[in-house]
């Protein structure tokens, strides 16, 4: 480069010729999948999502659930002497009691969720990146359907769930004991017992974190002409997470 001359930048809309054939390749490069298969394949991928990173914070989301319903006020100090009380008192595997409970509700919460959002996007006509930008509030809409229909399905799981992480292994030893006992001593109504409150919010919760997500994943790829490798999806749903989170 000659002394003087200007680095310019280049602009969103002077990106590499290549830019649109790229794109077009890996268009046409993805294998064609008929609905049936889309719906499996997104039914799979959103349960082993959801079970592998449910299972990888188990022990912190049952001390949530311990400072939720106990009258000790949460504190990281309060937080790592309950984990080293249950580790020494129980052994390490009470750090994921409960977790099977955890288990039966994320797979099909994750599986119906991922699946949905997909199906809702296609009723919506917003499956698409440029149908997307085109209707952000259908596309927003798509991700709260796709958490209430999820919530809707797998609710009384998540009662389990908080009762298994947070009493006595022998009241509970198993999901069904579990389920006929509270059917029992408390009826039926009590396993939807807070869902409108629930469902209250995962609207927002669902529907910004899904469409943060895919915003991000449809700015890179317009951008840089390429889709995002591992790292960039795990801070492009790190991102989405939090913002999800402080908005519902």
């Amino acid at each position: 480069m000659a002394v003087g001359e200007a680095r310019v930048p280049i602009l969103h809309d002077e990106r590499p010729a290549h830019h649109d054939s790229y794109k077009a390749h890996r268009e046409d490069a993805r294998p064609r999948l008929g609905h049936g298969e889309m719906v499996v394949t997104s039914l799979v991928a959103g349960a082993s999502a959801g079970a592998l990173a449910k299972t990888a914070i188990a022990p912190l989301d049952r001390t949530k659930i311990n400072f939720q319903i106990s009258q000790t006020p949460y504190s990281w100090r309060a937080a790592l002497q309950f984990l080293s009380q249950s580790l020494r008192h129980e052994g390490p595997l009470a750090l994921w009691r409960g977790n099977s409970a955890t288990m039966a509700r994320i797979v099909p919460y994750a599986a119906i969720q991922f699946t949905a959002h997909e199906q809702w996007k296609r009723v919506l006509a917003v499956d698409t990146p440029q149908t997307a930008q085109q209707h952000p509030i259908l596309h927003l809409l798509a991700g709260s359907l796709a958490g209430v229909t999820s919530q809707s399905a797998t609710y009384p799981l998540d009662l389990a769930r908080a009762r298994m992480a947070v009493t006595n292994a022998a009241e509970y030893r198993t999901l069904r004991a579990m389920f006929s006992k509270v059917v029992r001593e408390e009826g039926l109504r009590t396993l939807y017992r807070g869902y409108p409150a629930t469902v209250l919010g995962v609207i927002p919760y669902a529907g910004v974190s899904f469409f943060t997500y895919d915003t991000l994943k449809h700015k890179y790829l317009d951008y840089f002409g390429r889709e995002q490798g591992t790292i960039m999806n795990v801070i492009f749903g790190g991102t989405a997470g939090a913002l999800a989170q402080t908005t519902s």
